[in-house]
């Protein structure tokens, strides 16, 4: 049976490279996703590079089922950025690891923020995370793979400190009724 060790080894080159070339060219990258409600089934369909992901709520919400609510994306997010965190690091550090899984549970209220449930958060909350590693190292090169886990996990960082999200909304009128499409400002 194969380990994560071989991978590991591939990780600590690819990190070596990546930080190389990000101090030859110190930018900051840029992440984008677009995301379009089906018709009829108002699906999610996000879109991220050539990927698409499928969004969708049960059945008793509405939905189809057809693939796991935001919610439940979010917490896959954060347990893939943290698995693929701990990857990194234990590839940098030289921890050995023989395999390694990340289980991510939280919470979110169906009446949250109504009337009688204001002071339940309406956001996924009570979020806890579990890392399985099985390797044959010393709990405290672990317990230091953890500490610099969190300490340098984007998607964990994100969730812990408040983020300023600026939005807005650009309106086109549905032409099907004859009208002239929408112009913005006056």
């Amino acid at each position: 049976m194969t380990t994560l060790n071989e991978y590991l080894a591939q990780k600590r080159a690819a990190a070596q490279k990546l930080h190389e070339q990000a101090l030859a060219n110190p930018q900051p990258r840029n992440y984008s996703a677009r995301v379009r409600a089906a018709g009829r089934s108002g699906v999610r369909e996000i879109r991220i590079r050539d990927f698409q992901i499928i969004s969708d709520s049960p059945e008793n919400f509405a939905g189809y089922s057809l693939g796991p609510a935001s919610p439940e994306i979010q917490l896959g997010v954060l347990g893939s950025c943290l698995t693929h965190i701990t990857l990194i690091q234990a590839a940098k550090l030289g921890v050995s690891l023989e395999s390694l899984e990340v289980e991510v549970h939280g919470q979110e209220h169906p009446l949250a923020g109504q009337e009688g449930y204001e002071e339940i958060p309406i956001y996924p909350h009570n979020i806890h995370y579990k890392i399985h590693i099985t390797s044959n190292e010393e709990p405290e090169r672990i317990r230091h793979l953890h500490e610099t886990v969190e300490r340098v996990c984007p998607i964990y960082n994100l969730l812990l400190n408040p983020q300023t999200i600026t939005g807005e909304v650009v309106l086109n009128a549905a032409n099907d009724s004859g009208k002239k499409a929408a112009t913005q400002g006056k």
